[in-house]
């Protein structure tokens, strides 16, 4: 089996390729542009295939296809970082949306029909009232970032195209998911690069933090990747499914579980760059839907996750 992963050089798209090769007959391919770094898949490199390809030229994704012709895409390419699409909303748009539109237009010009998962967000639930939660799929979609815009585009025409050609799409929305590799810019993991960087005496004793109010859904990306698997085995195309654990911590308490497995001793500042014009102030998540069609739940505890997020910091600063 052919199978494609967008975004392999990422943090959710090289835990989803080592996913894939404890498989039997499971061929593993990825894309990747001349500039991508590739420190996530270096241990990789003998074991999958990748090809230059850039998203948002559609010539160059239709050639792609054509040559391997998937019978599975995980589409987990992306802008994914919410800050970064304030500052670039139109590329945020324009990556996330027409990328996707060009693996579905590629596919139906080539005549190849593969399970398609797209990595949609809980971040299109946006501005959520506490009485809506835990958030089932049907909840009202307020996003509140242009991040949040472009994964509801994604969303829809998944949703379009499914209907429309009778694509085989799988739409699910990944609530927040973390652990080793995970990009510093995000904030559990800036968290714990930090503490490794004081640990070793390369900062000072000082957390540097943004809002600690905001309560988030979190999974190991180890189990939310056996949650994609499942996806294209078992999920109905055209249909949304969440993909969550179903319980919330504040920012702060992730920040005090991080710490906790240090013996620093640190004050916390809050650095006003690190806000955000409008945020989400809660995303905790109904999985009932996915857990029912599909069996999967996490089974990776969060303080493991934390833990294991911080030795992967600890190994690199």
């Amino acid at each position: 089996m052919n199978v494609l992963i967008t975004g392999i050089t990422g943090f959710v798209g090289s835990h989803m390729a080592e996913y894939l090769l404890k498989m039997k007959d499971v061929k593993v391919w990825g894309i990747d542009r001349w500039r991508s770094k590739k420190d996530n898949i270096e241990h990789l490199m003998d074991k999958i295939n990748l090809l230059e390809c850039d998203l948002r030229d559609a010539s160059s994704v239709e050639k792609t296809i054509q040559q391997i012709k998937p019978e599975k895409i995980f589409h987990l390419a992306a802008q994914s970082f919410v800050p970064t699409s304030w500052n670039a909303p139109a590329e945020t748009i324009t990556t996330n949306i027409i990328g996707q539109l060009n693996i579905f237009e590629a596919c139906l010009k080539v005549g190849v029909n593969p399970f398609i998962q797209i990595a949609c967000s809980s971040e299109e639930y946006g501005m959520v009232k506490p009485e809506e939660t835990p958030i089932k799929e049907t909840n009202p979609l307020r996003p509140l970032s242009p991040y949040g815009v472009s994964k509801v585009g994604q969303d829809l025409l998944g949703y379009q195209y499914a209907m429309s050609y009778k694509l085989n799409i799988i739409r699910t929305r990944g609530f927040n998911h973390t652990g080793p590799r995970r990009g510093e810019v995000f904030v559990e993991s800036n968290f714990a690069q930090q503490i490794a960087r004081i640990e070793k005496g390369k900062q000072d004793p000082v957390i540097h933090v943004g809002d600690l109010t905001a309560r988030r859904d979190y999974t190991d990306a180890r189990d939310m990747v056996k949650g994609y698997w499942l996806a294209t085995e078992k999920c109905i195309p055209g249909e949304v499914y969440n993909i969550c654990r179903g319980k919330d911590w504040t920012i702060q308490k992730v920040l005090d579980i991080l710490l906790s497995y240090s013996k620093i001793k640190v004050t916390v500042k809050q650095d006003p760059s690190r806000m955000r014009p409008s945020d989400v102030k809660i995303l905790l998540g109904d999985n009932t839907k996915f857990y029912n069609q599909t069996g999967w739940k996490p089974e990776i505890p969060f303080e493991t996750t934390l833990l294991d997020l911080l030795n992967y910091w600890r190994e690199r600063v």
